[in-house]
């Protein structure tokens, strides 16, 4: 079978498209009720329904849009009912992924990833988002994770970039060098 990427591409374009296309369309409202899809689609309760062949399309659809919190916009909900359609539900989470890296590149913006250690001040934050925004040439979305088993410092993931800086790196780094021939 074709990489889940690969299949959820054209997907992930042709809304982003039709948002762009949109002078109303609410970005971050399509991409919440394209994660929100994604998450119930996963759900173990869920999932087993979605693989039953006696259930029909119309009838999945039905499901699903019961199940989320808000009425989906109309593109997204078309969206929907041509994966169900195709049978490509497994590729939702990785529509929504891609929808979000439109979204963030379309804005100039990019998520982060920060783990560390210990809580991060507020003023520690704003720094190092401040020092991260310059050097990557983005506004970041940050997500905060707080891991002791860090020890000390922080690590930041921005896309496929990792800025390790902490202590735990330092460890390995130095036990690599002590033990190599």
């Amino acid at each position: 079978m074709a990489e889940l990427s690969t299949i959820a591409r054209p997907y992930a374009e042709a809304l982003f498209a039709a948002a762009q296309s949109d002078p109303s369309a609410a970005l971050d409202q399509w991409l919440v009720q394209l994660e929100e899809l994604a998450a119930i689609t996963r759900h173990p309760q869920v999932a087993p329904l979605l693989g039953d062949p006696k259930l029909t399309s119309a009838q999945m659809l039905t499901l699903l849009t019961g199940l989320v919190k808000d009425k989906l916009a109309p593109a997204v909900e078309n969206l929907l009912r041509v994966v169900i359609e195709n049978d490509r539900l497994a590729v939702l989470s990785e529509v929504a992924k891609q929808f979000r890296q439109r979204k963030n590149a379309a804005e100039g913006a990019a998520d982060c990833l920060i783990e560390s250690a210990f809580p991060l001040a507020d003023g520690q934050l704003d720094e190092l988002l401040w020092g991260l925004s310059r050097k990557f040439g983005l506004k970041l979305k940050p997500e905060v994770k707080v891991d002791p088993e860090l020890i000390g410092g922080v690590r930041v993931t921005v896309g496929d970039h990792v800025l390790d800086g902490t202590v735990k790196a330092r460890l390995a780094e130095m036990q690599a060098a002590l033990t190599a021939p």
